[in-house]
């Protein structure tokens, strides 16, 4: 979840606290700012460790707040630990601002890192459908994501997405892990079915189909 930061005073208590606090600067009227908020929700969904928090800041309307950090332009995303600012990423590099959440987010708390081969393992295996793709089943960030989301919609099919685009670690471990090097990819039953073509031909001859519905 990704709460507002209305007041100075809600700003001051959310980096000063010790838990790693990622703030994105943003305006309503900056088309970017969506990318950057939808990326901030997905990572807060996602992200087991639960000392991390991700704020909004209205830029102008906190125009002290953006004064004192030097806010030029929105987006921009400052990542705070302890009152300190710990890095600061200019414009809507969502990878960047993934990597950037995924390295200072390993100090805080205790749990340890779960080994990458496990956690993808984790991932594939969330829903018997699931779907690595650019964005979401909602709000689909390339022309290959968005066909096979229409595709499984049209069967009605049952199932699950995550976004690569939030995650650099599963973005390229999963390439070597499946031995398949573009997305989307589509997972049935934790096996690798494969990519938008491969979709399509089992669309066409109607083993899309069955083989969701028998998973």
């Amino acid at each position: 979840m990704v709460s507002e930061l209305k007041t100075q005073k809600a700003f001051d208590d959310a980096v000063k606290a010790s838990n790693l606090s990622v703030v994105h600067f943003q305006a309503e009227w900056a088309e970017q700012c969506a990318q950057v908020n939808e990326l901030l929700e997905a990572l807060s969904s996602q992200q087991a460790n639960s000392h991390v928090k991700f704020y909004s800041c209205p830029a102008e309307e906190l125009s002290e707040v953006s004064v004192k950090y030097n806010i030029e332009a929105v987006p921009t995303v400052i990542l705070f630990q302890s009152g300190k600012n710990v890095e600061v990423i200019n414009g809507a590099d969502t990878v960047k601002i993934a990597e950037a959440v995924k390295k200072h987010s390993s100090g805080s708390g205790d749990s340890k890192s779960e080994p990458l081969e496990e956690r993808l393992k984790a991932l594939i295996n969330k829903s018997k459908v699931m779907l690595f793709m650019k964005g979401n089943r909602d709000v689909p960030r390339c022309g290959f994501s968005r066909k096979i989301i229409d595709i499984l919609n049209s069967i009605n099919a049952s199932y699950e997405t995550f976004d690569i685009l939030s995650d650099e670690e599963v973005r390229q471990g999963l390439k070597t892990y499946s031995d398949w090097p573009t997305y989307p990819q589509l997972y049935i039953n934790g096996e690798l079915v494969g990519g938008l073509d491969i979709v399509k031909e089992m669309l066409e001859s109607g083993d899309l189909a069955e083989t969701i519905s028998s998973a």
